[in-house]
Formats: C-alpha cells, sequence, structure tokens
C-alpha cells in the first residue's frame, strides 16, 4: 500500500475525520506488515557481520568487568591495610601511654 492517495477520500459515508482515520489506520498497518517481513527475514538469516561484532564486544565486556572487579578488590584490600596500620598505630600509642606511667 504505498499509495499516497486516500483510498476513503470522497466516500460519501464517511465524516472528513473517518475518511483521516481510515487513511492513518491503513498506512500504519502497511507499515507494521512491513516491519513484521523485515524481522521474519532478520531471523531466517541472521547477519553474520553483526553476529561477529556482537561476539567481539561480548569479549571486551567480559574484559572490562574482570578489570572493574580487580579494582574494586584493590581499593578494598587498600582500605583495609589502612584499617589495621590505623589500628597498630592506635596500639602502639596506647602501649606508650602505659608504659611511660610504670617506668
Amino acid at each position: 500500500m504505498s499509495r499516497e492517495v486516500n483510498p476513503y477520500a470522497n466516500q460519501a459515508q464517511l465524516s472528513p475525520l473517518e475518511q483521516e482515520v481510515l487513511w492513518e489506520y491503513a498506512k500504519l498497518s502497511d507499515k507494521i506488515k512491513r516491519i513484521s517481513n523485515l524481522a521474519q527475514l532478520t531471523a531466517a538469516s541472521p547477519n553474520e557481520s553483526l553476529l561477529a561484532e556482537l561476539r567481539s564486544l561480548e569479549k571486551k565486556m567480559g574484559l572490562v568487568l574482570t578489570l572493574y572487579k580487580a579494582s574494586v578488590w584493590a581499593v578494598m584490600m587498600e582500605q583495609q591495610a589502612a584499617e589495621e596500620e590505623a589500628q597498630q598505630g592506635q596500639h602502639m600509642d596506647n602501649s606508650s601511654e602505659y608504659s611511660g606511667n610504670y617506668a
């Protein structure tokens, strides 16, 4: 239905608004049919180059995820080490205070 002329125009039984609504519906129906046909063709024969690009992207995303996890782990280990140093520093300060009182 690639007609550009409204087949519903000049129909005596239809108001101008009804004519336009039916014409828009017919154009929409045609577009949906074309989209459906394209989807069926794509599903029947997948685009090999697109699949290859998606595989490459999938590998890269796996690498990004691995690097992200490693970075998060490194930050967590640094924080843990800093906390342990702070606790040991407090222990040292507390023990030097006690040893100074008894000397």
